[in-house]
């Protein structure tokens, strides 16, 4: 895997974790897991989880797309 792609990834990756980890402990702080979906309250956490996690990402890799790099310069990602 090539450095620039690996640092694209962790800067995409880890500060989406850290918010997804935050925004699951809000939401299950407000409601119980039990009466969102019907499953258990672990498969309900788990899903949770991964689903904000995803948003997170999208949002953190739009950023990326969207950062403006002036011409002749290369992203340093």
């Amino acid at each position: 895997m090539k450095k620039g792609l690996l640092r694209l990834a962790m800067s995409v990756l880890w500060p989406s974790f850290l918010t997804a980890a935050l925004i699951v402990g809000c939401v299950f702080s407000l409601f119980e897991p039990e009466h969102l979906a019907g499953m258990s309250p672990m498969a309900t956490y788990t899903i949770g989880f991964f689903g904000f996690w995803a948003l997170s990402a999208l949002g953190c890799l739009l950023t990326c797309y969207l950062l403006v790099v002036p011409e002749g310069e290369h992203p340093r990602f």
